[in-house]
């Protein structure tokens, strides 16, 4: 793969919210896709502490469903509209992948490197953000949209009671997606020259 082609990727991977329930690639390629970025996406110490649970089908269904319900709780029931059209827009994809981490896995690393012990927190999220940002891309590059969302800590009982989610492992965020149906909104950029320094 050439670096143009790497290039292509990142700059048209951007948040789709249009999305269906048709397929575009077997679920296996997916499951390929998440096996081979957990696999080789690095963390600080090799400490490995990602946790992925990959939904389809029912359980994609069910996810935004728990959400929708827990939402209700605590939205207004008058201002609860757009809410609902942003759950049936995650939910009209094909699928959701969850992000966490297992909170045992750091608190070893802790106990194992207390020097550093205030920093495996931080180095954590920064691996889960790799993990986040290469699954999407490559999303992208197979013809799926997504989008990552937040619902986490609201929806973390929930779906753990449900689905058997070991108590230590914490969610971080949710990545519905799906077939485009419609293309990404327009981005703005603000000047590199205010965010790159390059010093000779």
């Amino acid at each position: 793969m050439s670096t143009e082609a790497i290039f292509e990727a990142i700059k048209n991977r951007r948040s789709v919210y249009g999305i269906s329930k048709e397929a575009v690639i077997p679920d296996e390629r997916v499951q390929e896709i998440v096996e081979h970025v957990v696999l080789h996406t690095p963390s600080s110490f090799n400490s490995q502490s990602a946790r992925i649970i990959i939904l389809f089908g029912d359980k994609h269904d069910q996810l935004w469903d728990y959400t929708t319900n827990i939402l209700k709780e605590i939205v207004p029931a008058d201002s609860f509209e757009p809410t609902q059209q942003k759950m049936d827009s995650f939910k009209a994809g094909y699928g959701t992948i969850l992000f966490f981490e297992d909170e045992a896995v750091i608190r070893g690393m802790q106990d194992q490197f207390q020097a550093y012990q205030d920093k495996f927190p931080v180095w954590s999220q920064q691996a889960n953000g790799m993990h986040q940002y290469l699954i999407w891309t490559l999303l992208e590059a197979e013809g799926y949209g997504a989008t990552l969302q937040h619902y986490n800590p609201l929806i973390d009982e929930k779906i753990k009671a449900e689905w058997d989610i070991p108590e230590s492992w914490t969610l971080v965020a949710q990545m519905p997606f799906g077939k485009p149906t419609a293309p990404p909104g327009d981005k703005e950029f603000k000047p590199l020259e205010e965010r790159i320094r390059t010093l000779r």
